[in-house]
């Protein structure tokens, strides 16, 4: 399972398992944010399973959803929400990382400058282009 880091308290990773959870945990990570929805591949595992797994070694866990490329108001406030009470370092996933990396931007818009997110997700793998504008408009928010 390939985790990149975006910043100290944050990462990003695609689709984990619930056996995968231990590794996590003894990696050093406080918390988990599931952003895949269930059910959108046969073999995904649901967010139930990941929670139970995630209680038993001790891992904050908490379930924001996001259909890809759809990153309501909602979803973004959930995302800074659940990143302001979790605690650090949280690992976020999704299928590949890339609605994980695009939600920490959208909710790090507020405070932070879109070149840097753009660029942080970009050294990690993640290309944030396409989002440029709603970045900028949640700079207004």
């Amino acid at each position: 399972m390939p985790i990149r880091q975006l910043t100290a308290q944050v990462s990003v990773a695609p689709q984990i398992r619930p056996e995968e959870l231990p590794a996590i945990a003894a990696a050093g990570f406080r918390s988990v944010i599931n952003n895949r929805p269930d059910h959108e591949a046969d073999d995904q595992p649901t967010h139930a399973a990941l929670a139970e797994a995630a209680s038993r070694q001790g891992l904050a866990y908490r379930y924001v959803p996001v259909v890809p490329g759809r990153y309501d108001q909602a979803a973004i406030d959930a995302m800074a929400q659940a990143l302001g009470e979790m605690p650090p370092p949280v690992l976020a996933f999704c299928r590949t990382g890339t609605r994980s990396t695009s939600l920490w931007a959208l909710q790090a818009a507020r405070h932070a400058p879109v070149d840097d997110l753009v660029r942080i997700a970009g050294e990690a793998g993640y290309d944030l282009a396409g989002l440029v504008p709603q970045l900028h408009a949640e700079q207004g928010a």
